[in-house]
C-alpha cells in the first residue's frame, strides 16, 4: 500500500525484518552495466524512541537537538546518519544531499504516526556530508529547504545543511565548576562586546582563539558578548537575521572550531555571552517561512505574522512545537557549548502586539489589553529552564521599555498580575540614551540637562541593570562614542575618558563595544572592524589613543578590586548621594558601598575648568581619602591635575555630613576616591 509521496510498504509473512542486503545494477554504455552492493535504508527499525515522539508532541523535550536533524550514528550494527524532520503539513519528505546528486527520489521518508516527524536511517552517510529536505507541500508542490535543525551549515552563500558530529574534548571543568558559586548582580561583571567576524577580520574561531582571550584578559574585562553566531545569510545583518538556530556561522569554522574558541576563553578567566535572537527570521524560501507549505514557525495570521520593523517573521510563540524548538535552543547553546550566558535580543518587540504597529493593526489579548500572552509564557519558559538545568548561566533581555519585572523570578506576580519574566540582568536602555544626550552637550549647557545624568537613580533598584554602550550606538549616523563629545580633541578624549569613569561607578553593570576602549574616532563598519592602526607606535597620535586603552585597563582592575563597586549593584543601600544637585558645577558627587558598609567616592567633574577647594561631604569615620583612579592622569592623556597624597577628612559639616573633604576637580575627569 502506498505510504504517500511514492512510498510503497508491504507487509511480509515473517517475525522479524531480516538484515538483507540489495544488488544494485546500472546499466553501463554497451550494456555492460556494474553491480553494488547496498544495505537497503527500508529494513531498518525507526531510530528515534516513544519518549522523544511523546515529548516532541508535547513541547517539552529539552533536548531537542539528539532527537530531530541529522544524527551520524550507528544503528542495528550499520554506521549511517539518522535524519528527523517535524513537518506536520508536509505530504510526503525526502532526504537529498550530495550523496545522490541531490536527487532525492531514492530516499522518501516515513511518516511517524500523529506526531509530524518524519525519519529515515541512511547508511554510510557521514560527518561532512551535505543534505537538504525535499519537501511536498499540501498542494503537490515541491520545495527544498535546509534543515532547521541543522548544527552546521555550509558557508555562506551556499546554504545546504551539513550532516557534524563534535570530537571536541572540554578543557574547562575548573571554569564550568566554578562560575555559578556566587550570584551574578553580587559579582564582578564587565562586558567587552565584539563582532566576531570583524574584530580582526579574516581570522577563523581557531586563530581568534590565539589573540581573543589575551586581549580581553589583558584589559581586564570579566565577559566577551558575542553579538549573533547563529548561521545567518546576510553578513549586513551582523547576525540578527537567522536562518540557522542551531548552528554556528561556518564562516569562521566548524561547530568544533566555535568550541575551542570558548575554551580558550573559559582557560583564560573570561565568560562567554551569546546575542540569541527569538524574536523573528528571515523569509528565505530555502529557510523557515511557509516551512512545509503553510505556516508553521510563524502565526497563520499575517498580520501577526509579519514583523514591522524588519521585512521579517515572528515565532509563533503560541504553539508548543514551536516554542519548544526555541526553548530548546537556549539550552542548546549552553550545554552544547559552555555558553556562559544569553543576551536576549528585541525582547520589546516580542512582549507588545502593538508594537511598532498602528491603531487597527493589531488585534488585543483576550483580556482586551497589549501584551503578548504567548510571548510572556515563552519568556517565562525559557528562562526557568535555562536557570533550571544550566547552573552558572545568566540571561540577559535588551527591553527598551518599562515592563514591570523583567529580573523578577517567575512566580512572583507583580501589579500587573504578570510572574517576573525570570532573566537575570536587564539592559539599561534609559540610562545609555540619557547619559549620551547629556554627554553631547557643550558644557555651557549641560547645567540644563542635569537631571538626565541624575534620573537614573529613581529607578535603579526596579531592576537588575547593565549599562551598555553597544554597538548600536557607534553605527548609522550616531557617531563613536569619543566623537559623540563636544570640544576639540584633547576635551573630547577627557569627556570620554570621565564619562567611562562614571559609567563603571555608576550601579549596573558595564559593556563596552569594541573599538571604544581605545577612543576609536570612526563610526564602526562590520567591513573592516576596529581602526587598530590608530595603536601603532608608528602613528603620530597613537599615544592618545593608547592612554584611553590603559584607562580601561585599570578602571577594570580597581573595579574587579573593589566590591563597592559591585557587591550591593541591586541594593538601594549601596548608593548614597553627597552631591546630586549641583547642576551649575557639572559635578555628580556619590558613594558606593560594599556589604560590609566600607565606602568608595566617586566625583564626576564634566565642566572643562579646574575646581579648586572643592568641598564634599564624607562618611564618617573615615579619616582620610586616597586616589584610586583619576581619568586626567597624565599617562591617560590628561592634565595629571591629581592628589598625589591623601586627603585629611576635616570636622566640617556640608552635604548632611558630619565630616568634609577639600579636592581639586581636574577638568573633564572622574576621581575615585577610597578611604586609607
Amino acid at each position: 500500500h502506498s505510504e504517500g509521496d511514492g512510498l510503497f510498504a508491504g507487509v511480509l509473512p515473517l517475525r522479524a525484518a531480516p538484515e538483507y542486503r540489495l544488488l544494485v545494477e546500472y546499466d553501463g554504455d554497451g550494456g555492460a552495466g556494474h553491480e553494488s552492493e547496498i544495505h537497503d535504508p527500508y529494513r531498518f527499525l525507526p531510530a528515534l524512541g516513544e519518549l522523544d515522539l511523546h515529548l516532541i508532541g508535547e513541547g517539552r523535550h529539552e533536548e531537542l537537538w539528539r532527537a530531530l536533524g541529522a544524527h551520524p550514528m550507528t544503528h542495528q550494527g550499520v554506521a549511517g546518519t539518522r535524519f528527523t524532520l517535524w513537518a506536520p503539513n508536509a505530504r510526503g519528505v525526502r532526504v537529498t544531499g550530495d550523496f545522490c546528486y541531490w536527487d532525492g527520489t531514492g530516499f522518501p521518508m516515513r511518516s511517524l504516526g500523529s506526531s509530524g516527524v518524519w525519519e529515515l536511517f541512511l547508511p554510510g552517510i557521514g560527518d561532512g556530508a551535505l543534505y537538504k529536505f525535499q519537501i511536498t507541500r499540501p498542494d503537490g508542490s515541491h520545495t527544498l529547504r535546509a534543515d532547521p535543525m541543522a548544527r552546521r551549515a555550509e558557508t555562506p552563500p551556499a546554504t545546504a545543511s551539513v550532516v557534524t558530529g563534535s570530537r571536541h574534548v572540554w578543557q574547562d571543568a575548573e571554569w564550568m565548576a566554578r562560575r555559578g558559586r556566587r550570584p551574578v548582580h553580587e559579582s564582578p561583571f564587565s562586558v567587552y562586546e565584539v563582532h566576531l567576524p570583524s574584530w580582526r577580520p579574516g581570522l577563523s574561531y581557531r586563530q581568534l582563539a590565539e589573540q581573543l582571550p589575551s586581549y580581553v584578559a589583558d584589559l581586564g574585562f570579566t565577559h566577551v558578548e558575542l553579538m549573533p553566531l547563529s548561521e545567518h545569510p546576510f553578513g549586513g545583518s551582523w547576525g540578527y537575521q537567522v536562518t540557522g538556530f542551531y548552528a554556528p556561522t561556518s564562516r569562521m569554522g566548524t561547530p568544533d572550531d566555535f568550541r575551542h574558541l570558548v575554551d580558550a576563553l573559559h582557560r583564560a578567566g573570561i565568560g562567554v555571552i551569546m546575542d540569541w535572537v527569538p524574536a523573528h527570521f528571515p523569509r528565505d524560501d530555502w529557510a523557515l517561512a511557509e516551512f512545509d507549505g503553510r505556516p508553521l514557525y510563524e502565526p497563520g495570521d499575517p498580520s501577526r505574522a509579519a514583523h514591522p520593523d524588519w521585512g521579517t517573521l515572528e515565532f509563533d510563540y503560541g504553539r508548543t512545537e514551536v516554542r519548544n524548538f526555541l526553548v530548546a535552543n537556549a539550552v542548546y547553546w549552553c550545554e552544547e557549548f559552555h555558553v556562559d550566558g544569553l543576551r536576549v535580543d528585541a525582547v520589546a518587540s516580542m512582549l507588545y502586539l502593538d508594537y511598532s504597529r498602528e491603531h487597527g493593526q493589531w488585534t488585543p489579548n483576550e483580556h482586551g489589553g497589549r501584551e503578548n500572552l504567548d510571548a510572556v509564557a515563552f519568556l517565562q519558559e525559557m528562562n526557568a529552564t535555562v536557570y533550571r538545568r544550566c547552573p552558572g548561566v545568566v540571561t540577559i533581555a535588551e527591553e527598551s521599555t518599562a515592563w514591570n519585572g523583567v529580573t523578577r523570578a517567575t512566580h512572583h506576580v507583580g501589579p500587573g498580575g504578570f510572574g517576573g519574566l525570570g532573566f537575570g540582568l536587564k539592559w539599561n536602555m534609559g540610562w545609555m540614551h540619557d547619559s549620551l544626550g547629556y554627554a553631547a552637550h557643550e558644557p555651557v549647557h549641560r547645567k540644563y540637562h542635569h537631571h538626565e545624568m541624575t534620573f537614573s537613580m529613581v529607578y535603579a533598584y526596579s531592576e537588575n541593570y547593565i549599562l551598555p554602550i553597544s554597538h548600536d550606538e557607534v553605527v548609522h549616523g550616531k557617531r563613536s562614542l569619543v566623537s559623540k563629545m563636544p570640544g576639540d580633541w584633547w576635551q573630547q578624549r577627557a569627556g570620554h575618558r570621565a564619562y567611562l569613569g562614571f559609567m563603571w561607578a555608576h550601579p549596573g553593570k558595564q559593556l563596552l563595544f569594541m573599538g571604544q576602549e581605545f577612543a576609536q574616532g570612526a563610526e564602526w563598519s562590520e567591513a573592516h572592524g576596529p581602526d587598530w592602526w590608530l595603536l601603532d607606535p608608528s602613528y603620530a597620535a597613537e599615544p592618545d589613543h593608547r592612554g584611553v586603552r590603559l584607562l580601561v585597563r585599570d578602571l577594570n582592575t580597581v573595579y574587579g578590586a573593589t566590591p563597592a563597586l559591585w557587591e550591593r549593584d541591586t541594593a538601594p543601600e549601596g548608593f548614597a548621594w553627597v552631591d546630586g544637585d549641583a547642576a551649575d558645577d557639572n559635578v555628580f558627587a556619590f558613594l558606593r558601598f560594599d556589604a560590609a558598609g566600607s565606602p568608595l567616592l566617586a566625583v564626576s567633574n564634566f565642566s572643562p575648568v579646574v575646581r579648586h577647594d572643592y568641598r564634599l561631604g564624607t562618611p564618617e569615620p573615615v579619616d582620610a581619602w586616597a586616589e584610586a583612579l583619576n581619568t586626567d592622569a597624565a599617562r591617560y592623556g590628561g592634565g595629571g591635575v591629581c592628589h598625589e597624597e591623601p586627603l585629611k577628612a576635616e570636622p566640617v559639616p556640608w552635604h548632611g555630613r558630619g565630616t568634609s573633604v577639600r579636592l581639586t576637580l581636574p577638568p573633564l575627569a572622574t576621581v575615585w576616591l577610597r578611604p586609607v
